[in-house]
């Protein structure tokens, strides 16, 4: 039975048997045997096994929360960029504002940030966005960092530990998209501890007791925390 934790795969490696698992993302099967397609480390949810890359862009996935950047306004449409190795498609139906025909730029412009989700994606792999969520609008001010989208978990961390002392230890508004982006709107010293959170979660991310080396790096200077 194959392991859950941070465990790193190399390809050809057996990692279970159907019915047992589902084969997922990175992964083949042959013989009725899952293999790994790709160096990564596994994960398992669901009885899906599946392989989440070392390195690599964002491979979207319907559901995906992401944050996008609008790179064009058409009349009835805006292109965004959401990492993935091509544009994402927001349509004026996608969004929670009624629009007059050709007025989108008054609502959304190049340049602006997005927090949104992934609607669909067809065969010829032509994304589709949506903001149609309470949970997703647009980013205004603050700041926008990339990482490897492979590591996104490990800056959730488990049941959001990760996230929540990085957000009670800097101070900062933070959103995180599975596209390997983080919106951080704070100070100046807060931002710069994101900053170097991040760095240090990509440095070790296939390690363990991470989390607690995080807060630890963070106890330092901290002020006033509870």
């Amino acid at each position: 039975m194959p392991n859950e934790g941070r465990q790193i795969v190399i390809p050809g490696q057996i990692l279970g048997d159907i019915p047992a698992f589902k084969p997922g993302r990175g992964t083949f099967v042959e013989n009725k045997k899952i293999y790994a397609e790709r160096l990564g480390v596994l994960n398992i949810q669901d009885n899906f096994i599946n392989i989440i890359p070392l390195k690599g862009r964002y491979e979207p996935i319907v559901d995906d929360f992401v944050i996008g950047v609008v790179e064009e306004a058409s009349t009835s449409n805006w292109m965004v960029d959401i990492n993935a190795p091509y544009p994402a498609l927001l349509h004026v139906h996608e969004v929670p504002w009624e629009i007059e025909f050709a007025d989108t730029e008054k609502y959304l412009n190049t340049g602006d940030a997005i927090l949104a989700k992934v609607l669909s994606i067809d065969e010829s792999k032509k994304l589709q966005i949506t903001l149609n969520d309470r949970n997703l609008f647009k980013l205004k001010g603050g700041h926008i960092i990339e990482f490897e989208p492979s590591i996104y978990r490990r800056i959730m961390g488990k049941k959001y530990s990760m996230i929540e002392i990085i957000q009670k230890y800097t101070r900062c508004r933070i959103k995180v998209g599975k596209n390997g982006r983080i919106w951080i709107d704070g100070d100046a010293e807060g931002i710069a501890k994101v900053l170097q959170a991040i760095s240090k979660i990509e440095s070790e991310a296939a390690t363990f007791g991470l989390t607690d080396r995080i807060e630890e790096l963070l106890k330092k200077d901290a002020k006033d925390v509870r």
